[in-house]
């Protein structure tokens, strides 16, 4: 099977690109963007997990078909996270009287709770009958 080569310039370039892109990853993970966290790290991710999926694992030289199960895989596995996320989403959320919350924790309140103070054990009924008064 003789396959497209790349020349080994094209890998060194591809490596330098991830040693930036980690660094950069690192760099974004010290600064506080707020709310951008989460998006400016999942960004750098996916620019870094698709140099590797085109240059390493050669699906860019591939054929369609390749490229094809590729994309339905990952077509795929969007659907997984969409579906695992509607989940999570829709869970409540509950907040301990201590301040912790927890996602999708569902506490109920029965009456029969224990009690946070220490109850001395009950005493047999014959005990109570010798016990001076």
């Amino acid at each position: 099977m003789s396959g497209h080569v790349s020349p080994k310039s094209t890998y060194y370039a591809i490596f330098g690109s991830l040693m930036v892109l980690t660094g950069l990853t690192v760099g974004a993970s010290m600064v506080n963007l707020g709310s951008l966290n989460f998006p400016v790290a999942i960004s750098i991710a996916i620019i870094k997990a698709t140099l590797v999926i085109l240059f390493f694992m050669h699906v860019k030289y591939s054929s369609r078909l390749t490229k094809m199960i590729v994309g339905v895989s990952f077509f795929f596995l969007a659907i997984m996270f969409g579906l695992t996320l509607t989940d999570y989403m829709s869970r409540g959320w509950y907040t301990s009287p201590r301040g912790s919350t927890g996602a999708g924790t569902q506490v109920g309140i029965s009456v029969n709770s224990p009690s946070r103070t220490a109850v001395a054990p009950a005493k047999a009924a014959d005990d109570q009958s010798t016990s001076p008064k």
